[in-house]
Formats: structure tokens, C-alpha cells, sequence
């Protein structure tokens, strides 16, 4: 899914006011880790994530998590990274870009 500038405007502004609900450790991206970005995203559409102890890598990992789990990536701002992924079912979609 390729998401327009007003799509991307609009999540952007959705996920300021979001918490960061996981965070990239010192493992980096471990299947462990994606996983359970994995399992973020089938119940919530648009997620933010701190990059923790790797924000010096953080233009490099962004990119590849958004990859490896499927996702969309919104903005990367700081070291913090928001996603977003449609729900494939339309009747339990949150959130309509």
C-alpha cells in the first residue's frame, strides 16, 4: 500500500498523539522484536516506537522495520518511529487514511 502526502499528513498528526508503546533495545531488530511489532499492528493500526539505544542507526532501521513487518513508515522524528499497517479486515479497520 502506497500512501499519498495528504495520507501521510493526516496519520502523521494521528500518531502525535500517540505513546510510544515499544522500544528497540540493544538486540536491535530480533525476530523477537519484530514479532511483536507484528502483533502491535494486528491490533492497532498506527503505532509509534522509540528507537532507545540504537538512535544512531535510526535512519537505517527505520526504513527495514517497516520492511520486515509489512508496514507503512509514516515519519521518523528523533529517535522516535510511527507505522502504520490497514487492518485487512475492513470491519475492524480503526483508522482511515
Amino acid at each position: 500500500m502506497s500512501l499519498t502526502t495528504r495520507q501521510i499528513s493526516h496519520l502523521r498528526s494521528l500518531g502525535q498523539k500517540l505513546e510510544p508503546i515499544l522500544v528497540v533495545g540493544k538486540n536491535g531488530l530480533s525476530d523477537a522484536f519484530i514479532k511483536s511489532v507484528d502483533e502491535t499492528l494486528q491490533h492497532n493500526e498506527l503505532i509509534k516506537i522509540r528507537l532507545g539505544e540504537l538512535k544512531e542507526k535510526r535512519k537505517t532501521i527505520a526504513p527495514e522495520l517497516a520492511v520486515k513487518t509489512g508496514c507503512e513508515l509514516v515519519t521518523l522524528v528523533g529517535h522516535v518511529v510511527v507505522l502504520y499497517r490497514q487492518h485487512p479486515d475492513p470491519a475492524k479497520r480503526k483508522i482511515s487514511p
